[in-house]
């Protein structure tokens, strides 16, 4: 097949490596040389409903023949404001009232980096408070401004991505949040944090989150939950920052926001942020053709319906139970160890590097497990609707897939 297709994060000698997926349905992927495999990652995280939900494909295919195309240019529009307010009250309207809608986690990112600064602009009447900060080894988009707040090496030194403004502090050491407010806090004008962080999938403390807290007590900056991979049951709660003691003033969802089927994000505004943006009737000079909609407003409306009609939350608990016995039996197993929460899990090795991490990753594909590497570990980021008896044979293919691997794998030189 000829290269006709640029794949991310991949070199171009890569291009013809492995078969095409040809079709998916449910939790199983079909690929072009006839083989299954059994999906462990949903998608790109972003398939919590399972591939084909048929509830979320009627209302697009309705969407789009009342609707085609409708714009957010100086207007909105009804399916707009229907998506919005299901948002609105999933995620908590006693504390968010308005919504922005975008198209991808990264540009939803971007967008914030202009709306918190516009917020302090308009708050304090100065530009001095601009820096954002965000957190060592995160993981917030490609497009430049959400590279350049990406805490881990994408290049972006190779892409001239403008990191001036920008701080990074480790989340495991919350003395150096502290020490960079003691030096520039009155500059901050938010922190953006992944309540899991996606690379690894290591959870974010509640000792940070009470710095954060405190910090924001002191300096008035905003603090923004990037929940693009977190949201909608992915850590168990609709959203992860729900089970936060204070509520973060911006949250972004995105992945699972269509159950995979449309590009879209959103970004859910504080009361007390639009306040202030209504108080000076500020324009917000941001604006992405497709983003909001019609196809990409039902197919929200429709994810957000099967949550509550078909018990998704609770059906996903079951899922991550299964997840956490089988992971910590191959741990004990292989001396690996465990991060995560909910069905956002990571198996980690020890002194895996990134050419075992692929092998790995391969062995399990071979034994028709589809698994995503991290950083010394495999990633294991299930649908939450998966059947019992599904769910054990992804979790036996992988388990063995490990312990193969294990086995083979040559000893450390100490």
């Amino acid at each position: 097949m000829p290269r006709t297709t640029t794949q991310f994060f991949v070199p171009p000698s890569t291009y013809d490596a492995a078969p095409r997926p040809v079709s998916a349905h449910g939790t199983t992927i079909r690929y072009s040389d006839g083989t299954t495999r059994l999906d462990g990652i949903a998608g790109l995280w972003n398939v919590p409903l399972g591939y084909g939900h048929r509830g979320v494909a009627d209302a697009v295919h309705a969407a789009l023949l009342d609707a085609s195309y409708l714009t957010h240019f100086r207007a909105t529009h009804a399916w707009a404001d229907r998506a919005g307010s299901a948002l609105l009250e999933v995620a908590g309207p006693r504390h968010y009232n308005r919504v922005l809608h975008s198209t991808s986690g990264s540009a939803a990112l971007d967008s914030v980096v202009k709306l918190v600064r516009q917020y302090q602009l308009l708050r304090e009447r100065t530009n001095h408070r601009r820096l954002i900060v965000a957190l060592k080894g995160s993981y917030h988009g490609t497009t430049m401004g959400a590279m350049a707040l990406t805490g881990e090496d994408l290049g972006q030194r190779a892409y001239a991505v403008d990191t001036r403004l920008v701080r990074h502090v480790d989340h495991q050491h919350p003395q150096e949040l502290r020490d960079l407010l003691a030096r520039e806090g009155e500059r901050v004008a938010a922190i953006v944090i992944e309540p899991v962080q996606g690379s690894g999938t290591v959870v974010v403390g509640e000792g940070f989150l009470a710095a954060v807290e405190e910090g924001r007590r002191e300096h008035g900056y905003l603090v923004v939950a990037d929940e693009v991979a977190t949201g909608f049951g992915r850590t168990g709660r609709m959203f992860s920052s729900q089970g936060w003691s204070e509520q973060p003033d911006l949250l972004i969802t995105s992945k699972g926001l269509t159950n995979g089927t449309q590009a879209a994000s959103a970004v859910l505004m504080s009361q007390h942020v639009s306040q202030v943006l209504d108080e000076s009737d500020s324009p917000f000079m941001h604006g992405e053709t497709q983003a909001g909609a019609p196809a990409a407003c039902a197919a929200i409306l429709a994810t957000i319906e099967a949550f509550r009609e078909e018990g998704v939350l609770d059906r996903g608990a079951q899922v991550a139970a299964r997840l956490d016995t089988a992971l910590l039996d191959l741990a004990e197993q292989t001396g690996a160890t465990t991060t995560g929460k909910g069905c956002f899990r990571s198996l980690v090795l020890p002194d895996l590097d990134g050419q075992d991490a692929t092998e790995l990753v391969s062995r399990c594909r071979r034994a028709g497990a589809v698994v995503q590497p991290g950083p010394s570990c495999i990633q294991l980021v299930p649908s939450l609707i998966y059947a019992e008896d599904q769910l054990d044979s992804l979790l036996d293919r992988v388990g063995n897939a490990v312990l193969e691997f294990a086995s083979h794998r040559p000893a450390r030189v100490a």
